[in-house]
């Protein structure tokens, strides 16, 4: 296992020499954020990316992450030659020393939360996310907590319109296409590809979501089979489902999970949660036989502590704060250690 911490670049508010503090981290999880969507990566800006964590001790093998253009999603008749840029990216990418690409294939929004600060009991503040609130948002008119600074109006609605009509199956062979076209390039370039599970992992708008369960992911690896297609373990996205039995399923896929990202939730209804600390203990997540069950059934890519709260005074990015994911690296750090020594007794 290697630990890592995710890493905005350059403009990130916190500073490389701060994340090699943390004793458990190794490397950051980090991507170009000037390169417009579909567009292959120019090797000297990775490269010069690379030089940067470098300088600092750290490594950049995991890239989280590179954007699939909606007209692959949508499968337009540009989405050929948006696939032979992105395996032209993989291809640099590999030759920069990286080993795994995180990223999602959830249409218009990879995320979606009603409260990017919510207040708690011992005042800090984290991600929420109320259901019923979502739900009564006019989608004509739709404003979202992080979203709308990424959308003009009149782009969002012409995004949703295009994916009326869309099922299930239509976006899935969407995304088999998308694999099957960048496979030969992570095989030359050793990179395996990181799926991110669905956030949250429910239909949204009219919106299909084909990432969510344990038949979501036998499915993907019936189709595209290639060691290379992998998934990232999102430890709050799929646990948003109580129906996913996580440490179930961190021991039947723990070889086909090249990126890890730990995080706690703690449930409030149906479809309500809120993030918690790392700890098993803050909430209702089972960390402990998590790490466990990666483990003892062969589990050795990447990790990185997942969303943190804002804590001690911190008005960080809201998720992304440092003070948090550093304890919550130093905890599954501990997690990791101490059931690896157990597990060759």
């Amino acid at each position: 296992m290697k630990m890592t911490f995710r890493w905005y670049g350059e403009n990130d508010p916190i500073p490389l020499r701060y994340i090699r503090q943390i004793p458990a981290v190794s490397g950051v999880v980090t991507a170009l954020y000037d390169v417009p969507v579909g567009e292959a990566w120019p090797e000297e800006k990775i490269a010069r990316l690379k030089a940067a964590t470098e300088a600092e001790g750290l490594l950049m093998e995991v890239i989280e992450s590179v954007p699939v253009h909606e007209d692959i999603k949508l499968g337009r008749p540009t989405r050929d030659a948006l696939i032979e840029n992105y395996a032209t990216t993989i291809r640099r990418l590999g030759r920069q020393g990286v080993r795994c690409v995180c990223y999602n294939f959830m249409p218009v929004f990879d995320w979606l939360r009603t409260d990017l600060r919510r207040q708690n009991p011992d005042g800090s503040t984290c991600l929420a996310y109320c259901h019923d609130e979502l739900m009564g948002l006019d989608p004509h008119d739709l404003h979202l907590p992080g979203w709308d600074e990424s959308y003009a109006p009149a782009e969002l609605q012409a995004l949703l319109d295009a994916y009326k009509g869309m099922t299930h199956k239509d976006l899935f062979d969407n995304l088999v296409y998308f694999l099957q076209g960048i496979m030969p390039a992570c095989n030359e370039a050793g990179i395996d590809m990181a799926i991110h599970p669905d956030d949250p992992p429910w239909d949204m708008f009219g919106l299909p979501r084909i990432i969510t369960d344990e038949g979501s992911y036998d499915r993907l690896f019936a189709a595209v089979p290639d060691p290379h297609n992998g998934i990232t373990f999102c430890t709050g996205s799929l646990g948003a489902s109580r129906q996913n039995d996580l440490p179930a399923m961190a021991a039947k896929y723990a070889r086909r999970i090249p990126f890890a990202h730990l995080r706690q939730l703690r449930y409030e209804g149906t479809h309500d949660f809120s993030e918690a600390g790392h700890l098993t203990a803050a909430g209702d997540l089972d960390m402990y036989a998590i790490v466990r069950a990666l483990v003892q059934n062969g589990f050795s890519g990447y990790v990185r502590p997942d969303h943190g709260r804002n804590i001690w005074g911190e008005d960080g990015k809201p998720g992304y704060g440092l003070y948090d994911r550093a304890l919550g690296a130093m905890y599954l750090g501990g997690l990791f250690e101490a059931i690896e020594k157990e597990t060759k007794q």
